[in-house]
Protein backbone atom coordinates (compact mmCIF):
# COMPACT_ATOMS: atom_id res chain seq x y z
CA UNK A 1 0.00 0.00 0.00
CA UNK A 2 1.36 3.50 -0.82
CA UNK A 3 1.86 5.70 1.79
CA UNK A 4 1.49 9.65 1.48
CA UNK A 5 2.54 11.97 4.01
CA UNK A 6 1.43 15.76 3.88
CA UNK A 7 3.66 18.37 5.97
CA UNK A 8 2.65 21.61 6.76
CA UNK A 9 4.17 24.36 9.12
CA UNK A 10 1.05 24.27 12.00
CA UNK A 11 -0.70 21.06 10.70
CA UNK A 12 -3.88 22.53 11.06
CA UNK A 13 -5.30 23.87 7.59
CA UNK A 14 -3.73 22.80 4.58
CA UNK A 15 -2.07 19.71 5.23
CA UNK A 16 -5.20 18.67 7.23
CA UNK A 17 -7.25 19.21 4.17
CA UNK A 18 -5.27 17.59 1.68
CA UNK A 19 -5.14 14.24 4.05
CA UNK A 20 -8.97 14.48 4.39
CA UNK A 21 -9.53 14.46 0.49
CA UNK A 22 -7.19 11.83 -0.18
CA UNK A 23 -8.63 9.99 2.59
CA UNK A 24 -11.96 10.32 0.97
CA UNK A 25 -10.80 9.90 -2.78
CA UNK A 26 -8.40 7.04 -2.83
CA UNK A 27 -9.10 5.01 0.54
CA UNK A 28 -6.77 2.82 -0.85
CA UNK A 29 -3.65 4.87 -0.34
CA UNK A 30 -2.32 5.03 3.58
CA UNK A 31 -2.41 8.68 4.62
CA UNK A 32 -0.48 10.72 7.10
CA UNK A 33 -0.14 14.28 7.55
CA UNK A 34 2.11 16.38 10.41
CA UNK A 35 3.59 19.95 11.21
CA UNK A 36 7.04 21.20 11.71
CA UNK A 37 5.56 23.55 14.39
CA UNK A 38 2.18 21.71 15.13
CA UNK A 39 -0.91 24.15 16.26
CA UNK A 40 -3.22 24.03 19.20
CA UNK A 41 -6.12 22.44 17.10
CA UNK A 42 -7.25 22.23 13.53
CA UNK A 43 -8.15 25.49 11.81
CA UNK A 44 -11.88 25.62 12.33
CA UNK A 45 -12.30 27.76 8.81
CA UNK A 46 -10.84 25.08 7.23
CA UNK A 47 -12.80 22.28 9.09
CA UNK A 48 -16.27 24.64 8.10
CA UNK A 49 -14.88 24.93 4.33
CA UNK A 50 -13.66 20.88 4.40
CA UNK A 51 -17.79 19.96 5.65
CA UNK A 52 -18.84 22.21 3.09
CA UNK A 53 -18.12 19.47 0.44
CA UNK A 54 -18.90 16.54 2.64
CA UNK A 55 -15.50 15.79 4.48
CA UNK A 56 -14.98 15.88 8.27
CA UNK A 57 -11.76 16.37 9.97
CA UNK A 58 -13.10 17.97 12.55
CA UNK A 59 -11.85 14.77 14.53
CA UNK A 60 -7.88 15.60 13.23
CA UNK A 61 -5.27 16.88 15.58
CA UNK A 62 -2.15 18.60 14.95
CA UNK A 63 0.91 16.31 14.91
CA UNK A 64 4.85 16.59 14.55
CA UNK A 65 6.80 15.77 12.03
CA UNK A 66 9.13 13.11 12.71
CA UNK A 67 11.24 11.24 11.09
CA UNK A 68 9.35 8.27 11.51
CA UNK A 69 7.12 9.66 9.59
CA UNK A 70 8.68 10.56 6.56
CA UNK A 71 10.80 7.15 6.62
CA UNK A 72 7.80 5.02 6.40
CA UNK A 73 6.21 7.45 3.67
CA UNK A 74 6.47 6.83 -0.27
CA UNK A 75 5.54 10.25 -0.92
CA UNK A 76 6.18 13.56 0.67
CA UNK A 77 4.07 16.57 -0.17
CA UNK A 78 5.35 19.63 1.62
CA UNK A 79 3.49 22.84 1.96
CA UNK A 80 5.56 25.79 2.94
CA UNK A 81 7.60 24.03 5.72
CA UNK A 82 10.90 24.99 4.01
CA UNK A 83 13.94 22.77 4.98
CA UNK A 84 11.89 21.56 7.96
CA UNK A 85 11.34 17.83 6.24
CA UNK A 86 13.81 15.43 6.52
CA UNK A 87 14.96 14.21 2.84
CA UNK A 88 15.48 10.45 2.34
CA UNK A 89 16.97 9.24 -0.99
CA UNK A 90 14.36 6.86 -2.65
CA UNK A 91 11.13 8.63 -1.93
CA UNK A 92 9.36 11.29 -4.07
CA UNK A 93 9.10 14.40 -2.52
CA UNK A 94 6.80 17.57 -3.95
CA UNK A 95 6.40 20.99 -2.42
CA UNK A 96 2.89 22.29 -3.26
CA UNK A 97 3.23 26.13 -3.15
CA UNK A 98 -0.28 27.12 -1.50
CA UNK A 99 -1.59 29.95 0.64
CA UNK A 100 -2.10 29.65 4.60
CA UNK A 101 -5.14 29.52 5.34
CA UNK A 102 -4.20 30.41 9.17
CA UNK A 103 -6.06 33.13 10.25
CA UNK A 104 -8.85 34.15 6.83
CA UNK A 105 -11.89 33.44 6.51
CA UNK A 106 -14.02 31.14 4.76
CA UNK A 107 -14.29 32.84 1.00
CA UNK A 108 -10.19 32.57 0.90
CA UNK A 109 -10.50 29.51 2.58
CA UNK A 110 -12.79 27.53 -0.29
CA UNK A 111 -10.03 28.64 -2.86
CA UNK A 112 -7.39 27.04 -1.10
CA UNK A 113 -9.16 23.90 -0.72
CA UNK A 114 -10.23 23.97 -4.04
CA UNK A 115 -6.75 23.76 -5.58
CA UNK A 116 -6.07 21.21 -3.18
CA UNK A 117 -8.78 19.07 -4.29
CA UNK A 118 -7.04 19.76 -7.56
CA UNK A 119 -3.93 18.55 -6.62
CA UNK A 120 -4.89 15.75 -4.58
CA UNK A 121 -6.77 14.54 -7.84
CA UNK A 122 -3.61 14.68 -9.82
CA UNK A 123 -1.39 13.29 -7.10
CA UNK A 124 -3.84 10.09 -7.14
CA UNK A 125 -3.99 10.05 -10.86
CA UNK A 126 -0.06 9.97 -10.98
CA UNK A 127 -0.09 6.65 -8.43
CA UNK A 128 -2.32 4.71 -10.64
CA UNK A 129 -0.98 2.23 -12.33
CA UNK A 130 0.00 2.87 -15.79
CA UNK A 131 -1.91 -0.03 -18.39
Amino acid sequence: MTTVLFVCVHNAGRSQMAAGFLRELAPGIQVLSAGSIPADQINPTAVDAMAEVGIDIASQAPKVLTTEAVQESDVVITMGCGDACPFFPGKRYEDWKLDDPAGQGIEPVRVIRDEIRGRVEELIASLQPRP
